[in-house]
């Protein structure tokens, strides 16, 4: 059996909670080519120093250290990871590390089109996509860039290169996007993509007036109902995420909710973030982290401070009291 310090035992590690952590979020780089209100400022960041930022080979360094401690899986974040040069060469050291099983990656799209084939031969198994529209002109405003995107364009590149499952992430605003929920439930009458609708977090400049635009999943499935047919409760893809799936009748995909302001799903997280800078955080808007840059960069090894940043892993967030643990914007830890 494991103890509350968080020893492996059959379910893998455990935090000081008894939940299994095997699920290692990086962000590669704090940077991205939108600016999606939810997620940073109009103006970006301060941005971090190259100094600070890990190299590849330190990012190798960090997992080939803790997956044979019982991570299994990783997602590759930014900001925008594929803007960082050579995504493909973090991959393939990744890909090298035996422990690891699924390597997925988070990404607004853009490059996926010239990106999909190198990063599937690279060793990338699946995608997450984010699609807040289908609308050009709504992508733009949404984004706050003016970027020729289209996003089934990127998607079909996703299909055809093999990264599955596909994963479709869109955060409903009232008033901005939630005139599209049925439209974008329905590509996956025709798709095996998996469109998830995640509720909007007040995060940075949202703040408390964000409350306002968050639109419950209870209502998103309605909505999805009404315009599709009955829905039905089913498995999903595989992943590691805390999406409840349902089905319509004869579709080829599944439609999931994530609901950070309705329901909390903190007793079944099972992952930490590795910042850009080299911070491990173990919650996404606790203000809890431990520095792993310093120590590796002087040789030391790294097992007892996962250990201790596990054994203090919070039970879970305080986003319904809109305290953030400090952090700006989502772009800041990959999300």
């Amino acid at each position: 059996m494991c103890n509350r310090q968080g020893r492996v035992n059959a379910r893998g590690l455990l935090d000081q909670h008894g939940r299994g952590i095997e699920y290692l979020r990086i962000s590669v780089t704090d940077r991205c080519n939108f600016r999606c209100r939810y997620c940073m400022p109009v103006e970006g960041l301060p941005w971090l120093p190259k100094s600070d930022i890990l190299s590849y080979e330190e990012i190798a360094e960090i997992v080939r250290q803790l997956a044979p401690l019982g991570l299994r899986s990783l997602r590759l974040t930014g900001g925008e990871p594929t803007i960082r040069p050579d995504l493909e060469s973090l991959v393939r050291m990744l890909r090298d590390i035996p422990s690891v099983q699924d390597i997925a990656l988070s990404t607004n799209g853009v490059r996926l089109p010239s990106m999909a084939h190198s990063l599937r031969a690279a060793g990338v198994n699946r995608v997450n996509m984010s699609v807040d529209s289908l609308r050009a002109e709504r992508i733009r405003s949404i984004a706050r860039r003016s970027l020729a995107f289209d996003p089934l364009d990127a998607l079909k590149a996703a299909e055809e290169a093999g990264l599955a499952p596909i994963k479709l992430n869109v955060v409903v605003m009232r008033g901005v996007n939630d005139d599209e929920i049925a439209d974008l439930a329905g590509l996956t009458l025709a798709w095996r993509w998996h469109v998830r609708f995640i509720e909007l977090m007040p995060v940075g400049e949202l703040g408390a007036d964000g409350m306002n635009e968050v639109v419950p999943s209870s209502e998103v499935l309605g909505v999805v109902s009404r315009a599709h047919g009955e829905l039905e409760e089913c498995a999903g893809p595989g992943g590691n995420g805390p999406a409840r799936y349902y089905r319509l009748p004869s579709a080829a995909g599944t439609i999931g909710v994530i609901t950070p302001m309705t329901h909390s799903y903190c007793a079944s997280c099972n992952k930490v973030r590795l910042t850009a800078d080299g911070r491990l955080r173990t919650c996404l808007f606790g203000d809890h982290e431990v520095d792993l840059r310093t120590p590796l960069r002087e040789g030391r090894e790294l097992e007892q401070l996962f250990r201790k940043a596990l054994a203090e892993k919070p039970l879970e967030h305080e986003l319904l009291q809109l305290r953030t643990g400090g952090l700006r914007a989502l772009s800041q830890v990959g999300g």
